[in-house]
């Protein structure tokens, strides 16, 4: 008896904005990958996100074993260009000293009773 052997194609794809997404999911490829990368198992992995396939989360994970470098560099690239774009929304925002230090003093107040609660 023989077995024929199928060369199944890796369950990536590019969205439109061009994130890497895995299998049907909306699940990026960043988030499979550093989940392996802290030691979550394939299985965790998909308890976490519950619309991957297991199947493809293997498979995900064997393409990046075998494209480390590759993979890497995408997923170092994708980091900068996160950077850089909080960075921009940072400085268009306007400065709001010690925000914390309000939000704080704020929610001591309404626990105390001293303040009406915001409506909504």
């Amino acid at each position: 008896m023989s077995m024929t052997i199928h060369a199944d194609p890796v369950p990536l794809r590019v969205d439109d904005g061009g994130a890497i997404r895995v299998g049907p999911s909306r699940v990026i490829l960043d988030l499979v990958i550093h989940a392996y990368q802290t030691g979550d198992a394939p299985e965790t992995i998909v308890h976490k996100y519950p619309t991957l396939h297991l199947a493809d989360v293997y498979a995900v994970i064997s393409y990046y074993l075998r494209h480390r470098g590759e993979v890497d560099d995408f997923l170092r690239q994708r980091e900068a260009e996160a950077a850089e774009l909080q960075r921009k929304i940072e400085a268009s925002q306007p400065p709001l000293p010690d925000l914390r230090s309000r939000w704080l003093a704020r929610q001591a107040e309404l626990e105390q009773g001293h303040v009406s609660p915001p409506r909504g």
